[in-house]
């Protein structure tokens, strides 16, 4: 396995998700019905985002394949990616998405794993103006980032979390998109993570839970950096002023993975990769640059043979793995 990204591997991750991204079963909904007429197929619902066990993983997987098809154009799956968004991202299925949103109901959907997730696609797609995806899919970001825009003065404390409702997770992916698209958005994120995070000092954090995909401690790091810049590192030494000693020795052992077979123990893997995305974020901040890309590798090496080991990784892993092999 290798811990960089190549065109070996970049074809290798295409071809796994382009094999789940139209696999409509099983799919899990994330739906109030408000009555009997909310009943319809997956596909109904969501005319685009159907595939891939549940519509965040479909939303990444999108962003997956479609930023590895701009990196590696001579890749042979490239052609499949680009034929397969010129069929699906375009108009007439966005706009089911948008007209989902409309339902009663929906106000905590994918609140706000897939929201960030949306963004991330669009400005992703918005790399290549030469195509028409990302003015397609234009719609549907607008929305999820009013959604941001409404959401995040009402979120007195942010979600802490290892799992979809982390809020620092989501701002790292709605931010990057804000910078470019939405300078009103980007201001407000900018804004909140100061308020909620700018102050924490000597973190002594508890994890991973059972069921985590995600280190609510360091991804809370990996925010502060694109948010703070300059004050990054001065904040970081008193938020972890000590990363390699024994207060922090829970985020530095890869998690151990049970049962893969289990959609939520199976989540064990996505923390190895997501925490290797997160050292090396922001291993140049730290006092040991080398040790925290040490410590990203050992995570690396327990995950990144286990991708495809079971749908209920295979539908969603390969995006965190491309997080961690482009991190720098």
């Amino acid at each position: 396995m290798t811990d960089t990204l190549d065109r070996t591997t970049a074809a290798r991750f295409a071809k796994l998700t382009l094999g789940h991204l139209t696999r409509q079963w099983p799919y899990k909904l994330d739906q109030v019905m408000a009555g009997p007429g909310d009943l319809a197929l997956p596909k109904t619902l969501h005319p685009v985002f159907h595939g891939s066990f549940d519509w965040h993983s479909c939303v990444h997987g999108w962003w997956q394949v479609m930023r590895l098809a701009r990196l590696y154009p001579d890749m042979a799956e490239a052609a499949a990616v680009e034929a397969l968004a010129d069929r699906m991202l375009v108009p007439a299925l966005i706009e089911g998405e948008v007209a989902y949103l409309d339902r009663p109901g929906t106000g905590g959907f994918e609140r706000p794993y897939g929201w960030g997730w949306l963004l991330a696609l669009h400005d992703e797609l918005a790399l290549r103006p030469d195509r028409p995806w990302a003015a397609a899919v234009e719609p549907l970001a607008r929305a999820f980032a009013g959604r941001f825009a409404a959401y995040l003065p009402k979120l007195v404390y942010p979600v802490r979390s290892g799992k979809h409702d982390c809020t620092a997770f989501a701002l790292v992916h709605a931010l990057r998109w804000a910078r470019t698209h939405d300078a009103s958005l980007a201001a407000l994120i900018e804004a909140r993570a100061r308020d909620w995070y700018g102050e924490d000092l000597d973190c002594r954090p508890f994890e991973p839970s059972g069921e985590d995909f995600l280190s609510a401690t360091l991804c809370e790091a990996a925010l502060m950096k694109d948010v703070l810049g300059a004050e990054f590192a001065p904040w970081l030494a008193a938020f972890l002023p000590d990363p390699f000693g024994p207060a922090t020795a829970c985020l530095r052992s890869p998690a151990i993975v049970s049962d893969r077979s289990d959609g939520r123990l199976a989540h064990l893997d996505g923390l190895n990769l997501s925490r290797a995305w997160c050292w090396r974020t922001i291993a140049d901040a730290l006092p040991d640059p080398a040790a925290a890309r040490a410590i990203a590798d050992a995570h690396l090496a327990e995950a990144l043979p286990h991708l495809a080991d079971d749908y209920m990784g295979e539908h969603w892993l390969a995006t965190f793995a491309l997080l961690a092999l482009e991190a720098d």
